[in-house]
């Protein structure tokens, strides 16, 4: 195919893509990227007017929920689920929490018959002695990959 950020334009065009963390940092690059190379796009999230100033907002579909709650509606009839969430500095437990979001969106995935889950991990390899935000970052990647979900970090 071509060269450029659209190269696999065919491809994307028939994929809807459901972008966890689309006000985030990432999310925030990811999602307009993939609306230009005319994918279907459905955000995820828990405040849905966080996303209503993005210059791409009219462009996609917003679903209001959490990773760690139903995600039946959101992961309907989606391809590949992207997920950009993190729980580090949200009080204790955070590590356990993610690990439980991450759980649950994989059970997600799989149920509703996700072909891919997209998961942005941390540096550093598993025999690696690791900060604990990154071992965190390692355990989710495992969780998500554990699934039957091909997966990609």
């Amino acid at each position: 195919m071509g060269d450029g950020p659209c190269a696999e334009r065919g491809l994307l065009s028939s994929l809807r893509v459901l972008v966890t963390g689309a006000s985030g940092y990432v999310g925030g690059r990811l999602v307009p990227a993939l609306v230009e190379c005319d994918a279907e796009v459905r955000c995820l999230a828990r405040t849905p007017a966080k996303l209503d100033a993005a210059p791409w907002r009219a462009a996609v579909e917003v679903a209001r929920g959490d990773v760690g709650g139903d995600l039946a509606e959101a992961m309907s009839g989606v391809d590949v689920a992207v997920y950009l969430v993190h729980s580090i500095g949200q009080g204790d437990g955070w590590a356990l929490r993610e690990q439980r979001d991450a759980e649950n969106f994989a059970r997600s995935a799989a149920k509703a018959g996700v072909r891919r889950i997209v998961y942005l991990g941390g540096l550093g390899r598993d025999d690696d002695v690791l900060s604990k935000h990154l071992q965190s970052r390692h355990d989710v990647g495992r969780l998500l990959a554990s699934t039957g979900s091909r997966s990609s970090s």
